[in-house]
């Protein structure tokens, strides 16, 4: 595994930003990016009230090539991205992605490549429940 790559999972149990940020503790790391993905209570003009993740099993290696690329590309010292799976209520946190470097620019760029390219390749499907009583699949095949 790329050096940078510091922490990747997929989990059920609650996120949490400071495991995030303590695993790209780096002294030559002047930026640190971190993104925080939250359950909204709305989508597409509709009330949202919960929803659940469900991943592939495939998802956690599809997540370590995803982090292998992006380390590739970029001038990073440190890679992270957590998904929650399970049911989840409006607020709580569903992603973490962030990326330490040594300086700003790259560490934004390199965090919008991981999580865009996190949410279109990482096979983890998205399962919504309206508040009037209909629900989505978001990202399934």
């Amino acid at each position: 595994m790329h050096p940078a790559v510091k922490l990747l999972d997929i989990r059920e149990t609650p996120l949490d930003v400071t495991e995030v940020m303590d695993a790209l503790e780096d002294d030559a790391s002047g930026g640190l990016t971190i993104f925080v993905g939250r359950v909204r209570d709305h989508d597409g003009g509709k009330g949202v009230v919960g929803l659940d993740y469900q991943a592939h099993p495939s998802a956690l290696a599809r997540l370590v090539e995803v982090a292998e690329k992006v380390a590739a590309g970029h001038d990073v010292a440190g890679i992270a991205a957590v998904h929650r799976t399970g049911h989840l209520a409006i607020g709580e946190i569903a992603v973490i992605v962030a990326t330490a470097s040594g300086h700003r620019g790259e560490a934004f760029a390199a965090s919008r490549v991981l999580i865009d390219t996190l949410k279109a390749e990482v096979p983890i499907w998205k399962h919504q429940i309206f508040t009037d009583g209909t629900d989505e699949w978001v990202g399934a095949p």
